[in-house]
């Protein structure tokens, strides 16, 4: 039996499963751009008015599709930009010090990452109000970012063991500095998981949903995902032309940077330069 005769049905048995997830983007699509008779499954006319959100506000107790944008880029790019941070350094700690208890640590990274983050919703509402971060942007950043950092410094810790020590001790013998020894020869050696991390984090940011709703219900620190929710909240007047017009912006960014750097976001499989 030839290759391609035996992985073919491999192929059919993925294009079974896949096929309901590509109709069901394919009526997405089409029902942002075209008004269907209800119930039916064919397309009606091309009609633009369900993207009206773009230059027109769809509800003036709302605000504009670009503020909720430019709260959502913010959320993520300063989530992704302090968990990034923050494991660079706390992963290399853990990699190349012998600290105390460094085992029980680790075990506890993993323990926290596996928290689902409703369970620790009640307490993080608490700790919010009584910091006077409650309904504010910083207030789901710092609590995003604390939530995604077991995963990021137990990731960068893998990268870090896969740098060989001869690295580092080549440059302490010729003078330089720790510091400088991990910022110009070690951290080189894991770009490739950095930039992994970055993506992550940042969609992970994107596209969180339970935190702001909870967190920071006020119009004026909506995101595009409690912004959909709003807009469906109504179901006496729910537009779902409207509702999947906005859905197509909100994943527009996330199609675009998968399609850019996958090879990138393929590298949290992997590890640091050899050298």
């Amino acid at each position: 039996m030839t290759a391609n005769a035996r992985i073919w049905p491999l192929v059919l048995i993925l294009t079974i499963f896949s096929a309901p997830l590509v109709i069901m983007y394919f009526y997405q699509v089409v029902d942002s751009i075209a008004q269907p008779e209800p119930g039916s499954l064919v397309p009606g006319a091309i009609d633009v008015s369900n993207w009206r959100f773009l230059w027109e506000r769809i509800d003036t107790g709302r605000p504009s599709i670009w503020v909720v944008t430019f709260n959502t880029f913010l959320f993520a790019s300063t989530t992704a930009f302090l968990v990034t941070a923050l494991s660079t350094t706390a992963g290399y700690a853990l990699s190349r010090l012998n600290m105390p208890g460094r085992p029980y640590f680790l075990g506890g990274l993993i323990i926290l990452h596996a928290f689902p983050t409703i369970t620790l919703i009640i307490a993080i509402f608490i700790i919010l109000q009584f910091l006077g971060l409650f309904d504010t942007l910083l207030g789901i950043i710092l609590v995003k970012a604390a939530l995604e950092l077991p995963f990021g410094v137990w990731i960068m810790k893998g990268f870090y063991d896969t740098v060989p020590w001869e690295i580092e001790m080549a440059g302490v013998q010729d003078g330089a500095s720790r510091l400088r020894v991990w910022w110009e020869l070690v951290l080189p050696q894991v770009k490739p998981g950095l930039a992994a991390l970055l993506i992550i984090s940042f969609l992970s940011g994107w596209s969180e949903f339970v935190l702001p709703l909870v967190l920071a219900p006020g119009s004026g620190t909506q995101v595009l995902a409690t912004y959909m929710n709003a807009v469906i909240q109504d179901d006496a007047t729910a537009d779902f032309g409207l509702f999947k017009a906005i859905g197509m912006f909100y994943s527009i960014p996330v199609i675009i940077i998968y399609l850019v750097f996958q090879k990138q976001l393929m590298n949290i499989y992997g590890g640091g330069t050899k050298g």
